[in-house]
């Protein structure tokens, strides 16, 4: 009882949106792995300051194309972008494992007829990898990706595509994030943003502009 009472209430909104990378799943460390790997294998000269502040700004391709100048096609800064996430799924895949409380947070939107969405600059093939090892795809009504936009996070346009897709304007969403690049993306959307300490702590979550900020999707009920 006591329990229940002191989750965190929320008002239902017309849909979720979730992030997938530190908001589904705690996997921000296995990134960083693969990340420095590949910086070893391919001799990148790129200091610690300049990797921890661009690499996960915008899509694989703006992201590529910042570490690999000299790469000037889009299907050359793909092809070097796709060998950096075959890396982390061959790291990863081994280790998925939901953040606390998700499964059962996701039973209740089922249960509540709240859609879900997912907005989140992974690949097809991360978006596949992930939903697919916690056994979550079918609570999804839709999924959208950061090959599907050509401007990634903090700009808002995977939010307002995904928003689109489920048929819900965005002001009338309620997104869960992580970083600072996705919390921006969501506010500037029109949406009200969760925090997920994974990153961050609660304050610093609420500092970004988060209404409220959870390390559990147990802390949280709808009214």
């Amino acid at each position: 009882m006591n329990k229940t009472m002191s989750r965190i209430q929320l008002p239902t909104p017309k849909a979720i949106l979730f992030d997938m990378d530190g908001t589904l799943v705690d996997n921000m460390h296995f990134h960083h792995i693969a990340w420095m790997q590949f910086i070893e294998e391919k001799k990148l000269n790129i200091d610690a300051e300049t990797f921890e502040r661009e690499y996960h700004k915008g899509t694989l391709i703006e992201v590529m194309a910042r570490f690999f100048p000299e790469l000037t096609t889009e299907k050359e800064l793909r092809e070097v972008g796709n060998e950096k996430e075959a890396l982390f799924r061959e790291i990863y895949r081994p280790h998925i494992s939901p953040i606390k409380g998700l499964l059962s947070f996701l039973d209740q939107l089922k249960e509540k007829n709240i859609p879900i969405g997912l907005a989140t600059m992974g690949d097809q093939n991360n978006i596949a990898m992930t939903l697919r090892g916690l056994g979550i795809e079918h609570y999804f009504h839709s999924t959208t990706g950061g090959h599907e936009v050509v401007k990634g996070k903090p700009d808002p346009e995977i939010f307002l595509k995904a928003a689109q897709k489920m048929g819900v304007d965005p002001v009338d969403c309620l997104a869960f994030e992580d970083t600072r690049s996705g919390i921006t993306s969501a506010e500037t959307a029109g949406m009200k943003v969760i925090g997920v300490s994974t990153q961050f702590s609660s304050k610093e979550l609420k500092e970004l502009g988060c209404i409220e900020a959870i390390s559990s999707f147990d802390e949280l009920s709808f009214h």
